[in-house]
């Protein structure tokens, strides 16, 4: 789980964010990794993103190259959610 640093991310325009969606799509193209897609929170200065990767590095890379902070990397190792119940 990625944490992101964003004043002002509330706020983006849909065509903003679709341009920040377009530039992590163009720097994540052949890496092998899933994402449930980043999250705005309220207050907006922040933004959450889930990624599958091989390292940390492999996300600081993918931060770095898109000109993205990754305040803050965290390993996700549980879920819970409405499935978890089943």
């Amino acid at each position: 789980m990625i944490e992101r640093d964003l004043p002002g991310a509330g706020k983006l325009s849909a065509a903003e964010l679709q341009a920040i969606s377009r530039k992590s799509n163009s720097v994540l193209a052949g890496w092998e990794q899933a994402s449930s897609g980043w999250r705005v929170t309220s207050p907006p200065t922040r933004s959450i993103a889930v990624y599958r990767a091989q390292s940390e590095e492999a996300i600081r890379k993918h931060a770095e190259a898109g000109g993205f902070p990754a305040n803050r990397i965290s390993r996700v190792t549980s879920v819970i959610d409405p499935t978890t119940a089943h």
